[in-house]
């Protein structure tokens, strides 16, 4: 069994899954993997296998994405919400320390973690985010989040896709580019493709309006949390400017660049593979 399914119930009774892969006796301490704005758990299951073999591992889905309830009050869709469930999950598994991976916004909510609940975190790795977001990139997902066409075959959504993100990933494969449609949306009864996730989260990136979100009290909290951050060299969310003051602020941070991605590598590039394991070599034994 590849792993194990789950559910929960978090502050306000709303139903959350997740997924448990590897021995929860393992002695290492367990990663937490946390996705993106419109994504879900699928999106970390090659990367869950791989570490896995030595550890415990987590995958959240947020609610509203993937497996989880869609919250009936769109108003719930925020970062102290999304804090609130990591808790109650990190309470419900019996994991008192861990190690975070989270990508785009589950990397501000990794960030958060340091500021709401610092004991919890053995390190954080983020994923193709920092503390100030470029406008362009917002603008970009305000484009396109929760306008996603009713239902596609997976044709359609491949095309769908490339429209999107063709110059996130330009050295993409068709096959890759499949792999990805099968990653992001989810196959009704008909076998066509459908979005999956609540239209309503959009909100939250589109409400902004002009001012540029900054989080640097978030990431300031991980001054004393070992810290891994992954930059898509196209990035149009985090800033090669951004991603140098990170370095400034946090001297201890570990960064890499990878090539040929913008926003945002999808973990499974030799360079963060290799980074990822080196971290957790360097700072995953600690238990939970």
């Amino acid at each position: 069994m590849e792993y194990r399914e789950h559910r929960f119930h978090a502050q306000d009774d709303l139903e959350l899954y997740y997924r448990d892969y590897g021995d929860p006796l393992s002695t290492a301490t367990p990663v937490l993997c946390l996705a993106g704005l419109t994504r879900n758990a699928v999106d970390f299951h090659a990367l869950a296998l791989r570490m896995a073999t030595t550890r415990r591992v987590l995958v959240l889905d947020l609610r509203g994405r993937g497996q989880s309830a869609y919250d009936p009050n769109p108003d719930n869709y925020t970062p102290p919400t999304y804090l609130s469930d990591i808790g109650h999950l990190l309470t419900v598994t019996g994991c008192h320390k861990v190690i975070v991976i989270g990508t785009s916004m589950g990397g501000i909510m990794a960030m958060g973690l340091a500021a709401a609940r610092p004991t919890a975190l053995a390190g954080v790795i983020i994923n193709d985010i920092g503390p100030e977001i470029d406008p362009t990139g917002i603008a970009r997902i305000s484009g396109y989040a929760g306008k996603t066409p009713a239902a596609m075959t997976k044709e359609q959504a491949i095309a769908h896709l490339k429209t999107l993100f063709a110059p996130a990933f330009p050295d993409f494969t068709e096959a890759q580019w499949g792999e990805e449609a099968e990653r992001t949306f989810r196959q009704r009864d008909d076998g066509l493709l459908v979005q999956n996730y609540d239209p309503a989260i959009s909100r939250s990136a589109t409400e902004q309006g002009d001012e540029p979100m900054e989080f640097w009290p978030y990431f300031k909290a991980l001054a004393h949390v070992p810290a891994l951050a992954i930059r898509g060299a196209l990035s149009d969310i985090l800033s090669a400017e951004t991603f140098a003051r990170m370095a400034a602020v946090k001297p201890d941070l570990t960064q890499v660049i990878v090539a040929n991605r913008g926003h945002a590598p999808q973990l499974d590039e030799p360079e963060c593979l290799r980074a990822i394991d080196d971290f957790l070599e360097a700072h995953g034994h600690g238990g939970h």
